[in-house]
């Protein structure tokens, strides 16, 4: 063990509650095959569990690469290319091979083993030009088989949707129009900007229907965004087979929700991240964001169903079979920014099938998921109304009473940080310049009161973002990485001719007195939650945060939780047999100046550090781990801002 490694354990560890697990004996995902990884998640559950335990505690800081394959975007003409910043895509494994996709839509076939390339599809869709926004990554591509013919389903950045097989890396001329879909078509609407939609998280096929979602640009100056409706392809002829309008039309269930007619021209609402499914029950779980715009919903007042809610639906046909929106008329952009997670739990001795959903909030919202029935009470509770010209608040809002929040929710005095006294007395005079209040308090227009804008927590990069959650299918034990990421907001009127809003957002980030965060930590953490019984077992700070500024470094605070910009979008946690793996960024843990990662391995039991690995890339998917021919992988994205976007493959030497 190296004293880095030693140092950072030390640095690391926190006094934790145990609890017992006892790992099956096998190494089965939920897919039903040993060693592979079929799906974003790893499955369509979204477990990111993969069953394996060669590496575990006791040799986990002997990782090393085993090869890596640098991204093919760079083969393309320069001219061609247009900036996608860091690479995040998840990789799959099935039956030996390794396939994943680079920022611009490209499929690689790649040996498990060495990393040799079996074959490229590349669906130039680059050659459409870029979206309206950028960056954008293409984030994942989906796996379907029907026993007997086997598919990638490829949703690029051009509006394609793309079935390419698997056998010879050539796209399936029995599927649309020679393999592609025209994802412009079929919308429902016309009355947007098509510019401002395209697709980054892979679409999810569940028996022999496709299920795609889009990415829609959210802080467009003009009322013109598309709407994010959902739907589903026929997974063999790409035959059009239904559209879920997440924004209710004509003479639909709950369009009343949208008043004044605003379900006409409101847009967004879309499901950008990923999904997931039960395949034996053939029903798909969308996790649906926020309407545009997303602090000011004066054009759009009322509840706005189906925003921010998890909806599920029928695969084949696109039946709603049960929704539950978790925020009413979104104005905190609180939008379900990851898949929630399946999983078959006992509570008070009854067996549920459960699906749990972590969203920004900082709220854990379980469910049966056949039913839609909570697992524990949520209760309606009244807020704060909004006093926003043209503005109105819904009056109440979601709480789950259990579990616990994961994270910090809401702020008074009483969480500004105060490490001494001087600190505390510049925190609450900057805090007084803000509208503290619980979560859920709408933002202000700047300047009123003489308040700047409310201090918003979690922020809308806060709570539990597109990683999601991960849980474990042997002990129903979830595990959350969240980061709090407060943010001041206020509305402001926009400069005349730029917009069809009468207000948009102003935020003031990184708000903190004399160089310090302005509340109290941890600033990012891991909580893991029993299902079962919804209890916390363990919460741990996730990076050793600004323990070195000079006011506080002699105070011997231990680690405080990242504050790094990216840690919203970045990563994940993989969990196996005993590990759970995840990583930091260098510059936040050693060096300002540091370029690369640090693989982190922590107890599953405990949230104990155990080890660490040094990465000179810096890293920025979500890892996953796989088994072939008896030697366990791990895997992971990194790279993309310097023109270094590669896939990097771990394992024992």
């Amino acid at each position: 063990m190296t004293r880095l490694t030693r140092m950072l354990i030390a640095n690391f560890l926190v006094v934790v509650f145990f609890v017992g697990c006892a790992p099956r004996s096998d190494d089965v995902s939920l897919t039903g095959t040993a060693g592979e990884w079929h799906h974003h998640g790893g499955d369509h559950a979204s477990s990111k569990y993969a069953g394996l335990d060669q590496i575990d505690a006791s040799n986990f800081d002997q990782l090393e690469v085993a090869w890596r394959w640098k991204s093919a975007d760079y083969r393309i003409d320069e001219d061609l290319l247009y900036f996608t910043g860091d690479y995040r895509a998840t990789p799959l494994m099935v039956a030996g091979r390794i396939y994943t996709v680079t920022n611009h839509g490209q499929v690689v076939a790649l040996d498990a083993t060495s990393g040799e390339e079996f074959w490229l599809f590349d669906p130039e869709s680059y050659r459409l030009g870029p979206p309206n926004f950028s960056p954008v990554q293409t984030r994942g591509i989906e796996y379907w088989t029907d026993g007997e013919v086997e598919r990638i389903f490829l949703a690029t950045l051009g509006k394609q949707l793309v079935s390419i097989d698997v056998a010879t890396g050539r796209a399936d001329p029995d599927f649309g129009d020679n393999g592609f879909i025209d994802l412009k078509e079929n919308l429902g609407r016309l009355e947007f900007e098509i510019r401002n939609i395209t697709h980054g998280a892979p679409p999810i096929a569940v028996g022999n229907t496709v299920i795609i979602g889009s990415k829609i640009f959210d802080y467009a100056m003009l009322n013109r965004s598309p709407p994010g409706h959902v739907r589903g392809y026929d997974a063999r002829s790409g035959e059009f087979k239904w559209r879920f309008n997440t924004i209710p039309q004509g003479d639909e269930e709950f369009v009343e929700t949208w008043e004044n007619d605003s379900w006409r021209i409101a847009g967004n609402t879309n499901v950008w991240t990923f999904m997931a499914a039960d395949d034996e029950l053939g029903l798909v779980y969308l996790p649906v964001s926020t309407p545009t715009n997303d602090y000011w919903g004066g054009m759009r007042l009322g509840e706005n169903v189906y925003a921010e809610s998890l909806v599920v639906l029928k695969a084949d046909t696109g039946e709603r079979v049960w929704h539950f929106q978790t925020v009413h008329h979104g104005l905190w952009d609180y939008d379900i920014a990851s898949a929630p997670n399946l999983i078959d739990i006992t509570v008070d001795g009854r067996e549920i099938k459960a699906v749990a959903q972590v969203s920004k909030t900082g709220f854990t919202y379980v469910f049966d998921r056949v039913s839609g029935e909570p697992v524990w009470p949520i209760e309606e509770r009244a807020v704060a109304p909004s006093t926003v010209p043209g503005e109105r608040a819904s009056p109440t809002q979601p709480h789950p009473t259990w579990p616990l929040p994961f994270d910090r929710i809401g702020v008074s005095e009483d969480d500004l940080i105060d490490f001494t006294p001087e600190i505390k007395a510049a925190a609450l005079e900057l805090a007084s310049e803000f509208v503290l209040g619980p979560i859920f308090t709408p933002p202000i227009v700047r300047g009123a009161n003489g308040k700047r804008a409310t201090f918003v927590v979690p922020g809308a990069g806060g709570g539990a973002n597109f990683p999601g959650a991960t849980m474990d299918p042997e002990t129903q034990i979830l595990y959350i990485p969240s980061a709090t990421r407060p943010m001041g907001m206020s509305l402001i009127v926009p400069p005349e001719g730029s917009s069809d809003w009468p207000y948009v957002i102003q935020m003031d980030r990184r708000v903190g007195p004399l160089g310090l965060p302005l509340l109290k930590p941890p600033y990012r953490r891991i909580t893991a939650i029993d299902l079962n019984t919804g209890e916390h077992i363990w919460q741990i700070p996730f990076g050793k945060g600004p323990t070195d500024h000079p006011l506080i470094a002699n105070l011997d605070l231990g680690p405080l939780g990242s504050v790094y910009d990216d840690v919203v979008a970045e990563g994940g946690i993989l969990v196996t047999k005993t590990l759970l793996i995840s990583y930091l960024a260098q510059k936040d843990e050693i060096d300002e100046d540091a370029h690369g990662s640090i693989l982190v391995a922590h107890d599953k039991a405990t949230g104990e550090l155990v080890a660490t690995v040094m990465v000179e890339q810096r890293l920025h998917g979500a890892p996953m781990s796989y088994m072939h021919e008896g030697r366990q992988y791990i895997a992971v994205a990194g790279g993309g801002r310097d023109d270094d976007a590669e896939l990097i493959v771990f394992a024992l030497p």
